[in-house]
C-alpha cells in the first residue's frame, strides 16, 4: 500500500509539472523553481508535512519535497541557532552534495553573467 500512495502523489505532482509545460509558457527552470518554491510555501503553513507523512517518498522525492527539507532544516536550526539559522538552516539539512551544488551554481551565476540573446 506505501507503494501505491507513493506512486500517486509522486505521479500527481509529475503530472502537474507535465501539464505546466503543454499548457503554459513558462520556461522548466522557472517550474523547477516553482516546484521548489511551492515546497517551502507548503511546508511553512504546515500543509506539505502531512503529504509527506502520508505518502513518504512520493512526496520527499521531487523538487517540492527538496524545497519541504529547505523549510525543515530552516525551523529546526531556528530553535537552536536563533536567526543565524535562517541563513544556515537549509544548507545544513541537505546532503552536503546539494549544498555544494547550491553554493557553486550561486557562485557561477555571480561570475558568468548571463548574455543578452536579444
Amino acid at each position: 500500500m506505501d507503494f501505491l500512495k507513493a506512486f500517486l502523489v509522486g505521479g500527481a505532482i509529475c503530472a502537474a509539472g507535465q501539464l505546466l509545460i503543454d499548457f503554459t509558457k513558462l520556461t522548466p527552470a522557472r517550474i523547477l523553481t516553482g516546484f521548489v518554491v511551492t515546497g517551502v510555501i507548503l511546508s511553512a503553513i504546515g500543509i506539505y508535512k502531512p503529504i509527506v507523512d502520508f505518502a513518504g517518498a512520493g512526496a520527499t522525492v521531487p523538487l517540492t519535497g527538496f524545497g519541504h527539507l529547505l523549510a525543515e532544516g530552516i525551523r529546526k536550526t531556528i530553535g537552536n541557532d536563533g536567526l543565524l539559522g535562517i541563513f544556515t538552516g537549509g544548507l545544513t539539512a541537505a546532503a552536503g552534495g546539494v549544498t555544494a551544488a547550491l553554493l557553486f551554481g550561486l557562485c557561477a551565476s555571480l561570475l558568468f553573467r548571463q548574455k543578452d540573446k536579444s
